[in-house]
C-alpha cells in the first residue's frame, strides 16, 4: 500500500556538515573562490544531498511521463489529443528530440503511459501504468479522482526508485501531453494568485482565438473546481496525470537522496506541487532551464529553485533537463578532478596585511 504521507516524513534535510567540507574543497581548487558560479553551487548541493563530499554521476535516467487531458475539448491547443500517443510512438521509435539529446549526454530514456488516452503497443522503453484514458475535462468536473491522483503519484515514484535501485544517481524528468500547459497554468495561477493573463502562454503554438479559448478554460476550470491549497486537492481539480506521476519521481527522488533535474514549465509544474506537498523536495531539485512559457519564471520562483541555462526552449519532452545533465556531470568533475593550491603547489591569494 503506497502511503504517500508517510513518504513525505522520509524526507530529510540536506547533510550541513558535508556541504560545508565540500565548500572548503572548492575554495581550495585552484581557482579564486567562487568564480565558476553555479557550478559551485550545483557540486555543494549534491554532496548534501549523497551525503558524498565528492559525488560522482554514474548513471542517468531520464523519465518522461505520457498522458492526455479531458481540457482539451475546449479547444485549447493545435494539436489534437491523437497528437500525444503519436509522440510517445516517437520516442519509442527514436525519432524525437529527446531521443537526441538524452542519447547525447549518455541518459537512459524510459517512457511511462500513466494517462494515454489510446492503448499503446509493448515495447522495452515504455512502462505502461495507465490510472485513466486521460483526465476528464477540468472545465465540467475535476479533472481526476483523488484515488487516481495518488495512483500516478504511485507510478511516478515506483519507476523513479525502480531506476534508483539500479544505479541512478541523477534522473531527470520530462512529459508529452496535449493540452497541459493549460492544466500547469491553472495550477500557478491558484497557488501565485496572480491573473491569468499574467502567465498564460501558447503552448503548442495557439492562435489568437484558441489563446482566449485556452484562458476561458483556466478561468472556467477554477471556478467550477474551487481548489483548497491543498497540493494533492488542487492536483485533482485542475492537474493532470502525467503531472501526478512527475510528482511522484520528484518524491521518490528526495526520499532515496538523489538529485532530480526539473525540465520546464510541466516538469515545473509538477515540482511546485510537490514542493508544497513538503518543502524540503525543493532542496533535491535542479531547475534545468528557463522556459518561453510567460508563467515558468514565477513558478520557479515559487518553487525556490534558479534555472541553470537559458536557452529560449519550449519543447518540454525533457530536452532542457537533458542538457542540464551535462553542466551537472562536469560541476561534479570540477569537484572531483580539479587540483587544488596544496597539491599543485600553486600560491593562493595573498592575505590583506592592514
Amino acid at each position: 500500500m503506497f502511503d504517500l504521507q508517510e513518504k513525505l516524513r522520509q524526507i530529510q534535510p540536506l547533510d550541513g556538515e558535508i556541504m560545508k567540507r565540500t565548500q572548503a574543497r572548492l575554495d581550495d581548487l585552484t581557482k579564486p573562490p567562487g568564480s565558476l558560479g553555479i557550478m559551485e553551487e550545483i557540486a555543494r548541493t549534491i554532496a548534501g544531498i549523497t551525503g558524498r563530499e565528492q559525488p560522482e554521476i554514474r548513471r542517468k535516467t531520464a523519465i518522461l511521463m505520457a498522458a492526455d487531458h479531458g481540457v482539451v475539448e475546449e479547444g485549447v491547443s493545435a494539436y489534437p489529443s491523437a497528437v500525444t500517443a503519436q509522440m510517445v510512438l516517437n520516442f519509442l521509435n527514436g525519432g524525437a528530440a529527446m531521443n537526441v539529446l538524452s542519447s547525447h549526454v549518455g541518459a537512459e530514456l524510459v517512457v511511462m503511459d500513466v494517462g494515454v488516452a489510446t492503448d499503446l503497443p509493448d515495447h522495452p522503453m515504455l512502462w505502461k501504468q495507465k490510472v485513466a484514458y486521460g483526465t476528464r475535462n477540468m472545465v465540467k468536473e475535476p479533472a481526476m479522482t483523488t484515488l487516481q491522483a495518488l495512483e500516478a503519484i504511485k507510478n511516478g515514484y515506483e519507476l523513479a526508485e525502480h531506476y534508483i535501485k539500479k544505479g541512478s544517481d541523477l534522473i531527470g524528468t520530462g512529459e508529452m501531453g496535449i493540452g497541459n500547459t493549460t492544466s500547469s497554468t491553472a495550477l500557478l495561477v491558484h497557488f501565485a494568485g496572480v491573473p491569468i493573463m499574467d502567465v498564460v502562454g501558447r503552448g503548442t503554438g495557439v492562435d489568437d482565438e484558441r489563446l482566449k479559448l485556452k484562458i476561458n478554460a483556466i478561468e472556467g476550470a477554477l471556478k467550477q473546481n474551487k481548489p483548497s491549497y491543498d497540493p494533492l486537492e488542487a492536483l485533482t481539480c485542475v492537474g493532470g496525470l502525467e503531472i501526478a506521476g512527475l510528482v511522484g519521481v520528484f518524491l521518490a527522488c528526495a526520499v532515496n537522496r538523489v538529485p532530480a533535474v526539473v525540465d520546464g514549465f510541466i516538469s515545473a509544474a509538477a515540482a511546485l506541487v510537490a514542493s508544497r506537498m513538503h518543502h524540503g523536495l525543493r532542496d533535491y531539485m535542479f531547475a534545468s532551464h528557463l522556459s518561453e512559457e510567460p508563467g515558468h519564471r514565477l513558478m520557479l520562483e515559487l518553487i525556490g529553485i534558479r534555472p541553470i541555462l537559458h536557452m529560449k526552449m519550449r519543447l518540454g519532452e525533457g530536452t532542457g533537463a537533458a542538457l542540464a545533465m551535462n553542466i551537472i556531470e562536469a560541476s561534479l568533475k570540477i569537484l572531483r578532478e580539479m587540483a587544488t593550491f596544496s597539491s599543485a603547489g600553486v600560491s593562493d591569494a595573498l592575505e590583506d596585511k592592514a
